[in-house]
């Protein structure tokens, strides 16, 4: 393995993990995980084979939406630790030989940030324009009719310079203005600061929301808009966001980046493919990895993600790394949109897929989102569009180490309810267990890692129907892959008309068949995968 490794970057063999760092370790009793607590678990990320630990926002924060509204780029929030803290987390991770993958919000700061206190404190202030401040139509209405992601207007009137100014977000999250030389540079130093103690990389937030339109044109009306989504689905985002100069910020950013050693950026995108595709930039000079979010965002058929799949690797530019997602911090959890068991072949598509997997804490044992009564509600999306169900919360609770009180997590009261079933579902149990998600999640990492073929070899499609996608993994001179997935809860049939093969099953969600010769007559049951190396082939 290690001859193939040499070819490629870490980021390109490596399996990422995210954290949520409010949620996965409490250290000292208050209830909120923190950085003394992740330090705590690094032994277990190792035992379970993760290359490199992403870890959302740390930084000083009012919290308006739980540390994505910045009040200082270059320190750390008390409630998480300190710098020192932070540095011996870097430490201790690249101790393991594992990565420490940074958050960085720079679409837009807290109404707090000493950058905006200065913005609003008078109009000739010098740095009035790192914001988009604009005055009211000559009607006195809103300069244009642009939407907050968090519901209602994206403008807000400030009385004392009698202007508005632009908010993606919540108001307490004002967008910086990108095309001012002095902001980008600005934010290029905050980079430098923490590349400079040993940070691998960054997974930018809201990539594609950071050049606004110069005209700021009004957004045209959604035609296909429906009364259950979020109100800010209301308009196409056409000129508030995915502007063609985000591309130079882009590539400035990764101009630094590639002035030191072995970093990397993924850009959180959430676009159609061929726009996606884009923030590869010119000559792969852009984002190492925009996010790839269709095994979220699709439904869960498999004839429609075979051809994503399909979509994606064509639409890829030369030299374009593949990454897949199941889950985040913003999204409902894989197994509450799936299963428990489909969760199971979820996972095999993710650790068998070409690119880099990037797993969501949790969601290796199989977390499913907590319903959170109204009046214990914190994310900011679901207070202020309550009759949408779009809380995050429930997809953020505290992670299940254990069966004792607070799961493991604290020994104080949880910032959020765990999940009722904790004590059946937790990282201690299925340590135990050969046939726990945690064990199949584990064992996929594992063959994933030893297996070039699975690493980094050639993805091609052999089959879809209603029910199974079937492809084949390769990389030259190793052997090659056949990984067919049931994507329903009824059986299935592999019966290809023009292939003839022998195989083993080296894994399967369901152990028994394990170890099994097979040849191109495969019966699936429901909710069922198989990971098969051919010996003998017409494949």
């Amino acid at each position: 393995m290690s001859e193939i490794k040499n070819d490629y970057l870490w980021w390109q063999t490596g399996v990422v993990y995210q954290i949520y760092p409010r949620s996965f370790q409490d250290s000292n009793g208050d209830g909120i995980g923190d950085l003394q607590g992740i330090l705590k678990r690094l032994d277990y990320l190792q035992w379970m084979g993760v290359d490199a630990v992403w870890i959302s926002p740390i930084y000083p924060s009012p919290m308006a939406d739980f540390g994505y509204d910045i009040s200082d780029y270059t320190g750390i929030h008390p409630l998480f630790g300190s710098l020192d803290d932070f540095d011996r987390l870097i430490q201790e991770v690249h101790a393991r030989k594992m990565k420490l993958i940074l958050d960085l919000v720079p679409n837009h700061t807290s109404d707090q940030h000493p950058w905006f206190l200065e913005s609003r404190s008078s109009r000739d202030n010098p740095k009035r324009d790192w914001y988009i401040w604009k005055n009211p139509r000559p009607d006195g209405g809103l300069p244009n009719n642009w939407l907050s992601v968090f519901g209602g207007s994206g403008w807000e009137w400030d009385e004392k310079t009698e202007q508005y100014y632009y908010h993606a977000f919540l108001k307490e999250q004002p967008d910086l203005n990108w095309r001012h030389p002095e902001v980008q540079q600005a934010m290029l130093n905050v980079m430098r600061f923490w590349l400079d103690r040993g940070v691998d990389g960054f997974r930018i937030d809201v990539m594609w929301h950071m050049i606004k339109d110069l005209q700021l044109r009004d957004n045209p009306v959604n035609p296909d808009y429906q009364n259950h989504m979020a109100t800010y689905e209301q308009l196409l985002p056409v000129y508030s966001t995915d502007q063609p100069e985000v591309h130079e910020i882009v590539q400035k950013m990764r101009k630094l980046l590639d002035s030191y050693t072995d970093r990397m950026m993924i850009g959180e995108i959430y676009l159609p493919i061929h726009k996606l595709v884009t923030y590869y930039g010119i000559d792969g000079k852009g984002a190492h990895l925009p996010f790839n979010f269709q095994l979220i965002s699709l439904p869960w058929e498999a004839k429609v993600i075979a051809a994503a799949i399909d979509q994606y690797e064509g639409a890829l530019p030369a030299n374009g790394w593949p990454n897949w997602v199941l889950g985040n911090h913003d999204q409902p959890r894989i197994t509450s949109r799936v299963g428990i068991q489909q969760a199971r072949v979820a996972a095999m598509l993710l650790l068998t897929l070409r690119g880099t997997p990037t797993i969501y804490y949790g969601d290796e044992i199989g977390m499913r989102d907590v319903p959170i009564p109204f009046q214990e509600v914190q994310d900011p999306q679901g207070l202020n569009m309550p009759d949408k169900n779009l809380s995050r919360d429930p997809a953020r609770t505290p992670m299940q180490w254990d069966a004792s009180l607070q799961a493991g997590f604290t020994e104080g009261k949880p910032w959020l309810r765990l999940d009722r079933a904790f004590q059946r579902t937790n990282v201690q149990l299925q340590k135990e267990d050969p046939y726990s998600m945690l064990l199949l999640y584990k064992r996929l990492i594992d063959l994933r890692h030893n297996e070039p073929s699975l690493t980094v070899g050639d993805y091609t499609p052999v089959c879809s129907d209603n029910q199974m996608l079937a492809f084949t993994r390769q990389a030259e001179g190793h052997p090659k892959f056949l990984i067919i997935l049931n994507l329903s809860h009824r059986p299935c049939y592999f019966k290809p008309s023009t292939l003839t093969f022998t195989g083993t099953v080296v894994m399967a969600t369901s152990p028994e068949l394990e170890g099994s010769v097979v040849d191109e007559n495969i019966s699936l049951s429901g909710d069922e995968g198989v990971i098969i190396r051919i010996t003998d082939t017409g494949l």
